[in-house]
């Protein structure tokens, strides 16, 4: 499984639109610092997704989502579940990597400064163009509902059309 946390805040995020040459268009904003953070894990096999949210991310919240882990694969439960994941303090912690060990999850560390190998980050991509993307929200329960809305509907219906996006086949490039 390939894991990470996000941070989507309810700021617009204007990504395009058409603007004819020499006019300005007026793009609504929010002061709002209001956000969401959640962890999610995708297995790349089936598509499914794994994603809790949480006040904030740190080694707490990480040993949180390992027991979400667990009990989404208990028949796995003598078998270790392989997460990829980046270097975050929260996932390199001491308290991180010996709860990871005492749940049977075998963490593998990303390369720094590498998010193009983790797969989930092309998730949070998508998850951008289904729910934030030129959106402008007038609360923080809006936007929110936004964000649940994508994992709890749009996620189930466009996974198995997201393969080509989201997966782990990377072309090598020779050096030679």
């Amino acid at each position: 499984m390939f894991c990470d946390a996000v941070h989507p805040t309810m700021a617009t995020k204007a990504t395009y639109g058409w603007i004819k040459k020499g006019t300005r268009k007026l793009i609504k904003t929010t002061g709002s610092r209001t956000r969401v953070n959640i962890i999610g894990a995708i297995n790349l096999v089936t598509m499914d997704l794994i994603k809790e949210n949480f006040k904030t991310i740190n080694s707490e919240a990480m040993c949180k989502f390992f027991d979400v882990l667990r009990e989404k694969y208990p028949k796995n439960k003598h078998k270790k579940i392989h997460i990829f994941l980046d270097n975050s303090s929260y996932n390199t912690s001491e308290e991180t990597q010996k709860y990871a060990k005492k749940r049977g999850i075998m963490l593998h560390f990303l390369p720094t400064y590498s998010p193009n190998l983790n797969a989930i980050e092309r998730l949070w991509k998508i998850m951008n163009e289904y729910a934030r993307n030129n959106q402008f929200f007038h609360c923080a329960k809006e936007f929110r509902d936004s964000i649940e809305n994508f994992f709890q509907t749009t996620w189930k219906c466009i996974a198995d059309k997201m393969k080509s996006r989201i997966n782990d086949n990377f072309h090598i490039v020779s050096t030679t």
